[in-house]
């Protein structure tokens, strides 16, 4: 809520202050947050033995979200000068100076100890290892890299499929069809997504000195090229499941009809890299995924599998 100054005889609004549970909530980036929770509910409801309830899949969906919440805020800690540099990161909490680094880190730490821990006791170890070695390849691999080489989008699209994984393993305590699946899913699928954000943000990047491909000298070209490869990519990636037998053609025609309509979005921008139809590849990017795992559960195979094993 605004706050009001009485100024002579006008009332002048005063931008809102942000409370400390909002700073510490921006620092989790509540929606890859929450996405990430999503994915790896389903990871484990596709591993679930038969019996398994809701409750158990949301569970571990909120313990790799806690997980993934601790790196979002080592991320910002250890780039709070590249933060107060760009633009559409500059008033976060961190570079504004409403919390302090070591109050982030503490916090992160909390957070990322209690999803890590938490896997461990209400799960089983392999998925808090898997886990942990996220966070770690988040943190210490990924965010460094990104000062140094256009590879930082790989890295980083490692421990960004990897909730799906975390939360199969956790039901499951192995690996399996269904946890690769998804996982090679969302490593393909973010390539158009990033570069997408990295298009409609290249000047910022280029200001803070980060090697993202659409800041790098005659890299917009090539940056729509990328993405348009990667959506190819992902239709047969996405089918994936049907073509193992894990799914039937309930999914198989609704991942063809996403990934057709997600190609499309690629090959506009390919075809035309500006602003509109980077903006149009990255709102249906945000649109596939929920969509993509709604079909997952709504495929009549995956449901006779869901509540007869």
């Amino acid at each position: 809520m605004s706050i009001l100054k009485l100024r002579g005889t006008e009332l002048d609004a005063v931008e809102p202050v942000p409370s400390l549970a909002a700073d510490l909530l921006e620092l989790t980036k509540p929606r890859i947050s929450v996405f990430v929770a999503l994915a790896a509910a389903l990871g484990a409801a596709l591993g679930a033995p038969q019996g398994t309830g809701v409750w158990t899949c949301l569970g571990a969906g909120a313990l790799v979200m806690l997980t993934a919440a601790g790196a979002c805020a080592f991320n910002q800690a250890l780039e709070r000068d590249i933060d107060r540099v760009m633009e559409r990161t500059r008033e976060r909490p961190l570079p504004a100076g409403r919390v302090s680094v070591g109050a982030a880190i503490l916090f992160a730490t909390l957070l990322g100890g209690a999803g890590v821990v938490g896997l461990a006791l209400a799960f089983n170890l392999l998925a808090a290892l898997c886990a942990l070695a996220t966070l770690f390849l988040y943190v210490a691999v990924y965010t460094p890299i990104k000062r140094y080489s256009t590879l930082n989008t790989v890295v980083g699209a490692l421990p960004g499929a990897a909730p799906p994984l975390i939360g199969y393993l956790a039901t499951a305590d192995a690996t399996g069809a269904w946890g690769w699946a998804l996982f090679a899913v969302l490593f393909v699928w973010q390539f158009p997504h990033f570069l997408a954000i990295a298009w409609l943000y290249r000047q910022d990047y280029a200001r803070a000195g980060l090697k993202m491909l659409p800041a790098l000298p005659g890299g917009e070209g090539v940056t729509g090229r990328a993405a348009f490869f990667h959506a190819l990519v992902l239709v047969p990636v996405s089918l994936l499941p049907s073509v193992i037998g894990l799914a039937g053609a309930t999914y198989a025609g609704a991942a063809l009809a996403l990934g057709f309509v997600y190609l499309a979005a690629a090959a506009r921008f390919a075809w035309r890299s500006e602003r509109a139809s980077a903006r149009v590849l990255l709102v249906t990017s945000l649109l596939y995924l929920p969509a993509l795992f709604t079909c997952v559960l709504l495929d009549d195979q995956v449901q006779a599998q869901l509540f007869t094993r």
